[in-house]
């Protein structure tokens, strides 16, 4: 049977390119391995598979009893197929912190690790292995890291993942920082997108209390073109909100650039998480957050009522 590989419900480049990198390792195993994704790899993602020469990989919404599968970037129930308890899950790769709630018919590998990337993971768990990766999938590799650390900005970042981001960069003759304008570029260019996608493109469901969110990040270099459809955004989150099954929509519009994020705060309910968890003056529509730019260090794991 081949070995599904994915990531979460909303694919950034980690969980795109992850799955790609994971299954060159399987297949070079001598191992039968598909990478799948289970939604649309936002405007970032997409870019990396052209500039690395992959095709984007097959979307898929559920898993079939008995599927085997290795769950990567994510281990939180909430973000993957329906089905995933009755499919045959062999491993987790992740570095998030672990929320709990999976159940396998078998003991499986577990690996997570407090890195950057799940691709650094990737690459320790690889062994000797790495040295053979072809420059494709060390593209896929530096790319994974670039975005998740926002080119070294984010205080996730490590030094392990800065050393085999550089590792990788010098191998491939890439410029980091070109690499990640280029990158960064693609993520912002969002105007194609309706309203309901940019809330969905990069986010996480959270419970606070018995209250459900979707934290949603958009990471960019122009905040202001996002912060032009506030309104817009706003309106659309009480039915982005009924549909995904949770209460609130929180919204952290992250400005590369200045190091910073802008949070709407459309209602009551938004502005007490502001005050609570930041500390923050909740007396306008919007408060910026200076220094945030996490949302796995920095948002998620201070949201409180």
């Amino acid at each position: 049977m081949t070995t599904l590989i994915f990531g979460h419900k909303s694919p950034d480049t980690d969980s795109t390119g992850s799955p790609l990198i994971w299954e060159w390792f399987l297949k070079d195993a001598g191992l039968d391995a598909r990478a799948v994704l289970l939604g649309q790899p936002n405007t970032e993602a997409a870019f990396v598979l052209k500039r690395w020469g992959f095709e984007q990989p097959e979307i898929m919404r559920d898993v079939t009893d008995g599927q085997a599968c290795v769950i990567v970037d994510t281990n939180n129930p909430a973000e993957l197929p329906e089905n995933i308890h009755n499919a045959a899950v062999q491993a987790i790769i992740d570095h998030h912190m672990l929320v709990g709630g999976i159940s396998t018919r078998t003991p499986i590998d577990v690996t997570i690790r407090p890195l950057a990337c799940t691709a650094t993971i990737m690459h320790q768990l690889m062994g000797d292995t790495a040295a053979t990766m072809p420059d494709g999938i060390k593209g896929l590799m530096l790319s994974c890291i670039l975005s998740d650390t926002l080119a070294f900005r984010s205080p996730t970042t490590t030094p392990v993942d800065r050393a085999l981001a550089s590792s990788l960069a010098a191998d491939l003759g890439v410029d980091i920082d070109a690499l990640a304008d280029e990158m960064f570029a693609a993520k912002s260019d969002v105007g194609a997108f309706t309203d309901a996608e940019l809330l969905r493109m990069d986010s996480k469901e959270f419970e606070i209390d018995g209250t459900t969110f979707r934290v949603s990040v958009l990471e960019t270099t122009s905040p202001s073109v996002v912060l032009a459809r506030k309104d817009a955004l706003v309106a659309a989150m009480p039915a982005v909100a009924a549909e995904d099954g949770v209460d609130q929509v929180l919204l952290f519009v992250v400005d590369i650039i200045r190091e910073e994020a802008t949070m709407l705060l459309p209602n009551d309910l938004t502005k007490q998480i502001a005050a609570a968890s930041f500390g923050a003056d909740t007396s306008g529509d919007t408060v910026v957050l200076p220094g945030v730019m996490s949302r796995k260090k920095q948002i998620i794991p201070v949201l409180k009522k």
